[in-house]
């Protein structure tokens, strides 16, 4: 009897795929050059936040000198840290290593 080819679901390839490219975090640092008022833009435009969300995360580069922004996929991350870049931020992308 040949054998029947095997259907993965959705669920099981985003867990292969999160495997293979590992999970990324998009890291804002903390720069004397832009404004606490445009970071807060940035994010809100960038990222979709909120204004308490933005706020937060620009708290704590301006107190802490870095705000893990995003989580997730290499290539997403990847064109965050490209777009933050362009808005000029200081932006670095790390592996989280944990996942």
């Amino acid at each position: 009897m040949p054998d029947r080819p095997t259907r993965t679901s959705p669920s099981e390839l985003a867990v292969t795929e999160l495997q293979l490219d590992g999970v990324w975090r998009v890291v804002v640092l903390n720069d004397p050059v832009n404004l606490m008022s445009y970071v807060v833009l940035v994010f809100k435009k960038v990222l979709g936040f909120d204004e308490p969300t933005a706020r937060k995360h620009m708290l704590e580069v301006h107190e802490g000198g870095r705000s893990v922004v995003w989580v997730g996929l290499r290539e997403r991350a990847e064109a965050y840290v490209f777009t933050l870049q362009q808005w000029h931020l200081t932006v670095v992308l790390e592996s989280d290593e944990a996942h």
